[in-house]
This record gives C-alpha cells, structure tokens and sequence, in this order.
C-alpha cells in the first residue's frame, strides 16, 4: 500500500519559516518525481514546485521562486517543502504528491494531472 503522510505543518507568525516534510512508504521512492501542492482557503489546490527524482533539478510556481524550498533524501524516503518569509497569503493546506517520471519541468512540474499518488495533507496558518 502505498502511503505519503504529511507533517510539520502548524501556525507560524508572519515573516518566519515553516519546514515540511512527507515520508513515503510502499513505493520506490527514487523512482518518483516528488511534487508540492496547496489549497488555500475557498481556492482550487494550486502547484507550489518539484524536484526530481535524482535531486538534481527542481522548479517552482512563480509565486514559489526564491522564497520556498523542495528537497528529499532517498535515504529517508523523504521530500521537504521549507518555506521562509511565510505570509497570510501562504495560509494552506499542503499537499505532497510522488509522479512516475523521472523529471518534470515547467507547467507539467505544478499540474495534478501528472502525480498519481497523494498524501492527506498538512495545514500551515500565517498569522499576521
């Protein structure tokens, strides 16, 4: 059974950083692009970026670029979303999510069409 969980969301003041993180069990996990998502409050869930499956290369939402973070650690079976300068715009619940390929890039990178599986998701709550 494959399962990613989500953690490390909580409510953080305005201008600090949030690491989050989603450990993946039941699949090989260097076998998958690892993508981020969020759904803020009344929205449709948007891409937040991804990182390969080697760690070698991600890419980011526009609104993502230079304030947000992915990494993993095939080690850990585990992808890290950390977020600094958090704003009450970055209030969501965030979602992890593994695709089968070994990359994607640009608009594919922050489509849902593209992941298969999914985690439950973790809030995160700027206030301000």
């Amino acid at each position: 059974q494959v399962k990613l969980v989500e953690s490390g969301g909580d409510v953080v003041q305005a201008g600090g950083s949030l690491t989050l993180s989603c450990t993946v069990s039941g699949l090989q996990f260097d076998d998958y692009t690892m993508g981020w998502f969020r759904q803020l409050p009344g929205k449709e869930r948007e891409g937040v970026g991804c990182v390969s499956r080697n760690a070698a290369i991600t890419d980011y939402a526009d609104g993502a670029k230079g304030r947000f973070t992915i990494s993993r650690d095939t080690n850990a079976a585990t992808s890290y979303l950390k977020m600094n300068f958090l704003h009450s715009g970055d209030t969501a619940m965030y979602y992890c999510a593994a695709a089968s390929a070994s990359i994607l890039l640009a608009k594919r990178c922050v489509s849902e069409a593209e992941y298969t599986y999914w985690g439950q998701g973790t809030q995160v709550t700027v206030s301000s």
